[in-house]
Order: C-alpha cells, then sequence, then structure tokens
C-alpha cells in the first residue's frame, strides 16, 4: 500500500529524516515510535504531501508520489489525520465532517459516510450542531479523525492521536482504530506518544532516532525487546 524510499527531508539546514525507508502493507496497522524530535510527524507531513522530500521516493499502491499535492493524494485515497487535531473551531461538527468529503461528489456516499463516523463516534452524533472549539480534546480528536474517515480513505496516517487526552477517551479512541482495520480494511499508519498502547493495536512497528531508523520487527518483538522496553516502554522488567 505505501512505501518510502531512502527519504531524506531537511529544513533548511537541519536534516530531519536522513534516508528513511519503511513500507506499510494493505490491512496493517504500522506503528512509528520514537522521543520528540525523532521525525515521526515529518515522515508522516513528506508522505501525504505536506512538505516536499529533499530525495527519496514515496510510493502509493504502487506509483512514486512524491511531490504530488496533498489535495491530489487525498483524493486517490490517502488522508491524513494530523497532530494537534487542527479543527475548524469556529464551524460546527456537522460542517467540520463535511468539509472532511469535499472531494466527494456522490450525495448518497457523503450520507453513508457520516452515518457510519457518527455511529463510530457516538459523542459526535450528540454534538452535530455544536461549534467544534468548544468540545474537548477527546472529542476534537475523534472529529479529526472522523473528518479524515469522510473522504473514504484506503490508507490513513494518525499523528499522536492520544496526545492531551483523559486515559478513558484514549481507550475509546483506540478501540475505534482498531475496529477500522478490522471491519474495513483500513490501513493506518500510526505515530504514537504512547509507544506501548500503540505497539499493542499494531501489526508491525519502526523505532526512529534522530531521523534515522534503528529497528524494525514485530509489534509484539519490539514490545519484549528490552532496549525498546528501557527507551520508550518505562523501562524493562
Amino acid at each position: 500500500m505505501l512505501e518510502i524510499r531512502n527519504l531524506t527531508v531537511a529544513y533548511g539546514a537541519i536534516t530531519a529524516l536522513h534516508g528513511i525507508s519503511l513500507t506499510v502493507n494493505a490491512g496493517e496497522i504500522v506503528t512509528l515510535i520514537g522521543g520528540n524530535g525523532a521525525g515521526k510527524s515529518t515522515t508522516l507531513r513528506a508522505i501525504s504531501g505536506l512538505i516536499r522530500p529533499r530525495s527519496g521516493q514515496v510510493l502509493y499502491r504502487g506509483m512514486d508520489v512524491t511531490g504530488v499535492p496533498a489535495h491530489e493524494l487525498v483524493a486517490r485515497g490517502l488522508s491524513h489525520c494530523p497532530e494537534g487535531r487542527l479543527v475548524f473551531a469556529n464551524l460546527t461538527v456537522d460542517e467540520n465532517l463535511r468539509l472532511g468529503a469535499y472531494l466527494q461528489h456522490n450525495r448518497k456516499r457523503v450520507a453513508e459516510e457520516l452515518d457510519f463516523v457518527l455511529t463510530l463516534f457516538p459523542r459526535l452524533k450528540e454534538r452535530t450542531s455544536q461549534l467544534a472549539g468548544t468540545l474537548s480534546g477527546g472529542e476534537q480528536q475523534m472529529l479529526a479523525i472522523a473528518r479524515a474517515l469522510m473522504s473514504q480513505p484506503q490508507c490513513l496516517l494518525l499523528d499522536e492521536p492520544s496526545l492531551g487526552i483523559a486515559p478513558l477517551l484514549v481507550k475509546s479512541i483506540f478501540e475505534q482504530i482498531v475496529a477500522l482495520n478490522r471491519t474495513r480494511g483500513l490501513t493506518i499508519l500510526l505515530v504514537e506518544q504512547n509507544a506501548n498502547l500503540a505497539l499493542e493495536i499494531s501489526h508491525r512497528g519502526y523505532v526512529l532516532e534522530t531521523g534515522r531508523i534503528i529497528l524494525t520487527d514485530d509489534a509484539a518483538a519490539l514490545r519484549i525487546n528490552p532496549d525498546v522496553q528501557e527507551a520508550y516502554l518505562g523501562g524493562g522488567e
């Protein structure tokens, strides 16, 4: 579904990614873990066309999409739910969701997708006419994910869904991520500060450190890896 080959990204004189390579197969949840500044969000932004890499390739469904504008990638089925949620605070929940479907022209399918995401996140169904800026952090995260789903993606890039959210809502959000993967076959590349929780729901993982991938393995193997435990999972036993 998704492949990155030798991707290098720089912000001026500072290189954020040093030739990283990774793959995400159709139907997988793959997680990127690493400390602050490791380059996780930069990776997602380069994949989704928000920033242009200095070198390397991004392949989506076998096609080279390096440098393709973000809106064209959305039209091809690649959707990005960014860190910090970035909902339209002065628009209602319903208006935010409908903006997520701005490239969809089949009204019946938009209505069906709207019904689906509101069933997935019942809290949003209770607040469709409420301004997005008045929602709690967890509800805004639900809205951001639901808005991304309104474009009917085949691959979802999900950046820090648990950031700044109460644990109870985090559990609910992660349950829905798993449900999307299992029931819809949605392919997900996940960036998440809660490495233990991310690896628990993922098939595979990559460890990113200062812009370089230093380790990759099945998620279950990463969870019991002593180095990963020490650095990202609160220490080994």
